[in-house]
């Protein structure tokens, strides 16, 4: 297992980020964060839709989120707020995403991002499309796509690594094995666990980082990408975190889970030990740990207005968020629900 931070953060060694890339990752972990704290609150509030939390795995989604450049493509699934934002979705699109608004589907212009994709590992293969459409486009972009441990039990999550692997494509797949797909551990699941042995027999290189120490999981995405814009094709990445969160805002974790081990990853917190590192260095304080928390609390508020002032959707609106032209039957639907 790659990593460079201890469990407690203390460094096992040179550091591979400079300490510019250091604060960046901390700020956006801790941005991260605290917007998915905001969000739950929200959705307890009533004021939004259920919400997958991704507290506790901030280091494995934005690690592997800042390897990317703004060319490149996210194809996430419905954990990857933190790797949304990350990449340039704003927070205000993001609350109006999990409110089911429609103004939250159609992201900015010119955002490489795919919309979250809900069905389990049924957005893999299209990941592998999205890649190798840089071709075509002649553009040299890298496509990055994400799931969860249970996910590399479906069909398309192997159908996906021999595609890519026959196609030679410029994909990193983000293997997030938090230990749990809902209620099944992983060791119930799959008789080998090291799920980064499977890109093997495909013919692929498979590398497993410690998810929780953003040094590892930015270094190794950043080698990852780096090899499939060269044109050396895809690879995977498992990143061995834990979901500190329920599954969803309507998962109750305590019937499948103890308390105990969720205490014993809380130690291993991703946050905290890159905090440690920067305080060991001598470029964090505890001032500048509140200004950044009052600063990322203001730009929250902000979003929350603006989500608040987007005007209720009207039916019909629900029938243009599909294609770029409506096909026959959709303009038939449109107008149905516009009049009636």
């Amino acid at each position: 297992m790659i990593r460079f931070l201890s469990d407690d953060g203390t460094p096992t060694g040179d550091l591979p980020l400079s300490e510019t890339e250091l604060l960046r990752g901390y700020r956006a972990m801790v941005r991260g964060r605290l917007v998915d704290d905001r969000m739950v609150v929200l959705q307890r509030q009533g004021r939004m839709s259920v919400y997958p939390s991704f507290r506790g795995q901030e280091a494995a989604q934005v690690g592997s989120a800042l390897a990317l450049e703004a060319g490149d493509w996210m194809i996430p699934s419905y954990r990857e707020s933190c790797a949304a934002i990350e990449h340039g979705l704003p927070l205000h699109q993001l609350i109006l995403y999990w409110r089911a608004h429609p103004a939250g589907w159609h992201f900015p212009q010119g955002l490489r991002l795919l919309p979250f994709s809900i069905p389990i590992a049924t957005h893999l293969p299209q990941a592998v499309g999205v890649s190798v459409a840089g071709r075509y486009h002649r553009e040299p972009w890298v496509a990055m796509t994400f799931v969860g441990d249970g996910g590399t039990s479906e069909g398309d999550f192997h159908e996906a690594l021999n595609f890519a692997a026959v196609m030679n494509a410029p994909l990193v797949f983000v293997v997030q094995n938090n230990g749990w797909a809902i209620s099944v551990p992983t060791h119930k699941q799959m008789k080998n666990t090291k799920i980064a042995d499977r890109a093997r027999g495909y013919g692929i290189p498979g590398v497993v980082v410690d998810g929780n120490d953003l040094v590892a999981v930015w270094y190794a995405a950043r080698e990852a990408v780096r090899r499939a814009r060269a044109g050396k094709g895809p690879a995977l990445l498992e990143a061995v975190t834990y979901r500190m969160s329920p599954h969803t805002t309507s998962d109750d974790p305590k019937r499948y889970r103890g308390e105990d081990e969720v205490e014993r990853w809380a130690a291993k917190d991703p946050i905290m030990r890159l905090r440690t590192a920067l305080e060991g260095r001598g470029v964090w304080d505890d001032a500048q740990e509140a200004e950044l928390r009052r600063s990322v609390k203001a730009e929250i508020e902000e979003a929350v207005r603006e989500a608040n002032a987007s005007p209720e959707p009207a039916p019909h609106e629900i029938v243009e968020q599909v294609f770029a032209e409506m096909t026959q039957d959709q303009k038939w639907a449109w107008e149905a629900l516009r009049d009636h």
